[in-house]
């Protein structure tokens, strides 16, 4: 449910991307004779059965796969375990350059994939593990294995790692409004009208997770303070530069988010603590 709200709160698709996808989709025969223009953005969510070709693209003449339908928009996978290693594997390259690249014998071709990922999975085969309430009745090292089943470099270059843990029933039967979509939508576009006017001098550069790390540097200037707590946790943590790189990027849309000019030491502890899946002895 939460990943079918995300292009609900996401900026409106302006016209170069409206085009872009619309091309995408006639190109992979998605689009109607009704549609001329698609103006909302796409959301996908496969099957884990899928193959490596069905979600990068291929095939005799290559079409485009999932990753390039959801280019612009939202691509979500369920049960993330469940999918075939060397289909999780083929993202990385992807979800780094934004774009992907088929060859063939005869020719290549290339294909835009500059999608949001968005996936879930249970902390184990049973599902309870760290459950408040419920025991976990895994076998030792279970738990370990099942998460091993996504690669360190995957997860590396998944910017947040949010543990959801279960509602009790008073929140269920709560008749309290929760906020609205429009209105997160709201700050979601104020932070990228931020964004937009921060790199209004580069071409190619319209948002913070698009920063190579050499504009990271320039652009997440962080106070002493935030550079202490910065290398207490990559020590701890044992994180990548990549993860470096990730925090940075995360608490610098935080900020933005909350209207400051500069990345305070609550924004960057906010994003550290989006790194749960590198916790050592999180799972077990």
């Amino acid at each position: 449910m939460l990943a079918k709200r995300l292009p609900t709160i996401l900026p409106p698709l302006n016209l170069y991307e409206a085009l872009e996808t619309t091309k995408i989709h006639s190109v992979a025969g998605k689009l109607s004779a009704a549609d001329a223009l698609m103006t909302i953005r796409p959301y996908r969510s496969p099957h884990h059965t899928i193959s490596d070709v069905a979600l990068v693209g291929g095939g005799m003449n290559p079409a485009p796969g999932e990753i390039s339908l959801a280019h612009n928009g939202v691509l979500f996978l369920d049960e993330l375990p469940e999918f075939k290693r060397t289909v999780l594997e083929v993202m990385r390259q992807p979800l780094e350059d934004r774009k992907v690249a088929i060859s063939r014998a005869r020719f290549s071709v290339e294909y835009p994939a500059s999608f949001m990922l968005v996936a879930s999975m249970n902390p184990c085969p049973c599902g309870f593990y760290n459950h408040p309430e419920k025991e976990c009745v895994c076998a030792p090292g279970v738990v370990q294995k099942y998460l091993s089943k996504i690669s360190g470099p995957l997860l590396d270059r998944i910017d947040l790692h949010v543990e959801v843990t279960p509602v009790n029933f008073s929140e269920l039967a709560s008749t309290r409004e929760a906020e609205k979509s429009e209105l997160i939508r709201a700050r979601v576009i104020k932070a990228r009208e931020i964004q937009d006017h921060r790199f209004a001098d580069k071409e190619d550069l319209h948002y913070n997770a698009q920063m190579s790390p050499k504009m990271v540097r320039k652009v997440c200037q962080i106070s002493d303070d935030g550079t202490t707590l910065l290398k207490s946790a990559m020590e701890r943590l044992g994180l990548s530069a990549r993860a470096y790189d990730r925090i940075l990027k995360v608490a610098r849309t935080i900020a933005d988010l909350d209207g400051s000019e500069n990345v305070e030491l609550e924004h960057l502890a906010e994003s550290i603590n989006y790194r749960s899946l590198d916790r050592d002895g999180w799972a077990g």
